[in-house]
């Protein structure tokens, strides 16, 4: 028979779970069509872009630290996918033009946002700056080169191609659900069956005790951040090829949703606790609840109450199971 400490220690691990049952069950009840396949779908398809954001997002919190440019990444890897596949790279000083394919644009909006990732790892491992800093710095640099790039308009119109993305069906199945399954399903077997995944557990657990171990803390650190960086552009083809078109104000504010997700989901904002599983059910915690709202036409403004609300309450059984 389980102890009551078994019983107590299974209903922490399974309190998100339980919490995304309970809200379906009240939202079917309370909610006409909400219980439906369309909605099913429907709410898979739009919590997408957050699943693969607040995937990266675990890791970084795992390790202790946080990551608010998520957002800003998203939205300048997206512009400059569509910007170079619209209009292509024009450089006057070498009389040079340089046109870009599909695959092409995809591969340097992707390679921009692990660059930009490990620029915010190198911040913050070798300058030292704290991770909310360092990131909240890289949020305004990165919506600012959006803004730049697209001249504060819409890059529209780029292709079937292009769009099959965000709006195409694989097996009867979204495209991009098949996206966000893969990332989940690889973040998956890498914190649970390499090296790696444990390293990053340890450093969120106790870095000094991990360094004197002989990890390489710094490293680990650099391939977090460069991983959330390289997830936040995969968020960002999706927006970009879903809508196509990218604008600078695409992603603003998804860094509270990932945040959220990732804290309802489970993880320790002290690291070392937490897991993707439980993230994606944070996610669709998330999704589920904005889906509910909507059918139920709660006025958008409490929505963002309730939605805090929410937030608010994870994050102090979080603080109240530290303790424990």
């Amino acid at each position: 028979m389980l102890k009551l400490n078994d019983h107590k220690a299974l209903l922490i691990r399974f309190q998100p779970l339980l919490g995304l049952l309970l809200m379906v069950v009240i939202f079917s009840i309370a909610a006409e069509g909400f219980f439906s396949t369309d909605n099913f779908w429907l709410v898979l398809t739009q919590v997408s872009v957050n699943m693969c954001l607040s995937v990266g997002m675990t890791l970084v919190i795992l390790t202790g630290g946080i990551d608010l440019s998520v957002g800003s990444i998203l939205a300048l890897s997206g512009a400059m996918m569509a910007g170079l596949l619209k209009n292509g790279l024009e450089l006057p000083a070498f009389n040079l033009f340089i046109g870009f394919t599909v695959i092409g644009a995809v591969l340097v909006g992707l390679l921009v946002g692990s660059f930009l990732g490990l620029f915010n790892g190198l911040m913050i491992t070798v300058l030292r700056i704290p991770p909310f800093v360092a990131t909240l710095a890289m949020m305004t640099i990165a919506r600012g080169l959006t803004q730049l790039w697209t001249g504060g308009a819409a890059i529209t119109g780029l292709g079937e191609i292009f769009g099959y993305v965000g709006t195409a069906r694989l097996v009867g199945i979204p495209v991009r659900v098949w996206i966000c399954a893969a990332v989940v399903g690889i973040a998956i077997l890498v914190l649970k069956r390499t090296r790696f995944g444990r390293y990053v557990y340890a450093v969120g657990g106790n870095e000094r005790a991990a360094k004197l171990s002989g990890l390489n803390v710094n490293r680990i650190k650099l391939r977090v951040y460069t991983i959330a960086g390289a997830l936040s552009a995969v968020g960002g083809l999706i927006v970009t090829s879903k809508l196509d078109s990218a604008t600078p104000i695409a992603g603003d504010g998804y860094e509270l949703d990932s945040i959220a997700a990732v804290v309802i989901g489970g993880t320790s904002l002290s690291g070392g606790k937490g897991s993707v599983l439980g993230t994606v059910v944070g996610t669709l915690i998330i999704g589920v609840l904005n889906s509910g709202l909507i059918i139920l036409r709660v006025a958008p403004f409490w929505q963002k109450v309730i939605k805090g609300c929410v937030i608010l309450l994870a994050v102090a059984i979080d603080r109240l199971n530290t303790k424990e």
